[in-house]
């Protein structure tokens, strides 16, 4: 696959933050907040192991953007894109640059990581491992997650159980019982992210032979998996609270309803690159979201 030849050299720091994907960071934010708050409510932590874990979070993110950028580009998939552009396919980075980058990130989030290890043990030393592999096989290595319709669980299991339980685990040293239930609700918000970011492309990774499940779905089975995701992550709280009321903090999330109704009927009713700021959107919401269930859990504290 050959690069096109750009018209309009960008500044080099603009060139890398297109390959960043800075508005994708906030799915890297939302488990490390949310699993934070639970150590906030035990009044146990440590804040040095805090800051590590956002930074790995953040570059585990960058390295699978990276990798996503030079894989699609390498298979062909990024010729007739939607959505914004992708530097290796606009010739603004050579592959080999791309690989370099990725190693150079990869490296600071093993640097980083064994620190996290040094601190949780073997349980997080796999769980690095994990996600690592799953960074670099999204889209790229002999069986591309993405291709194969498992890009959306890959999502919700790192950005939602490994993320979420992750942090808790390195500041308490156990997982309590509501934060299976917190993680549930992250990973279906960073989920539907990416059904956005399929649903647009829907078209193009057909040709291309993206399978995602947006393609194996069609459009209408791809809003209904949106909606039922949103369910998922607002249905949590109130079953949490069901269950026990020590947990009522949590329908804070509820508070911004409004905004995902909203992006639901955005969703259904807008395709192509007009899905562009819903899928903006769709990573600010998750954002919220975990912002708002980590004051229910803090909250819980003096309830």
């Amino acid at each position: 696959m050959t690069a096109a030849t750009p018209t309009s050299p960008l500044p080099t720091r603009q060139i890398w933050m297109l390959a960043i994907r800075p508005r994708t960071l906030p799915a890297a934010l939302s488990p490390v907040i949310v699993g934070l708050a639970f150590a906030l409510q035990a009044g146990e932590g440590s804040l040095l192991i805090a800051l590590v874990t956002v930074s790995v979070s953040l570059l585990l993110q960058i390295a699978a953007n990276l990798a996503n950028d030079l894989s699609d580009f390498s298979r062909g998939a990024d010729v007739h894109r939607l959505g914004p552009p992708r530097v290796t396919q606009l010739g603004l980075v050579s592959p080999g640059a791309m690989r370099k980058a990725i190693g150079m990130v990869l490296a600071a989030a093993i640097l980083l990581g064994l620190l996290l290890v040094a601190h949780g043990g073997w349980p997080i030393a796999l769980a690095g491992v994990a996600s690592l592999l799953a960074a670099l096989a999204y889209t790229g290595g002999p069986f591309p997650l993405a291709y194969h319709g498992l890009g959306e669980a890959a999502v919700a299991l790192f950005f939602g159980g490994v993320g979420v339980l992750g942090t808790v685990y390195l500041q308490l040293g156990e997982i309590p019982a509501g934060a299976w239930a917190a993680a549930a609700g992250v990973a279906a918000l960073a989920a539907m992210i990416l059904v956005v970011n399929n649903l647009r492309d829907l078209a193009t990774d057909a040709a291309a032979g993206k399978r995602t499940l947006a393609v194996r779905l069609g459009e209408r089975g791809t809003v209904i998996e949106y909606r039922l995701l949103l369910a998922v992550a607002f249905g949590m709280p109130i079953l949490m609270t069901i269950v026990d009321r020590l947990h009522i903090g949590w329908l804070a999330v509820w508070l911004i309803a409004p905004r995902a109704w909203s992006l639901s009927r955005r969703v259904a009713t807008t395709r192509g690159p007009a899905l562009n700021p819903v899928l903006g959107a769709t990573a600010k919401l998750g954002l919220w979201y975990a912002i708002a269930l980590a004051g229910g859990i803090i909250l819980e504290r003096w309830l």
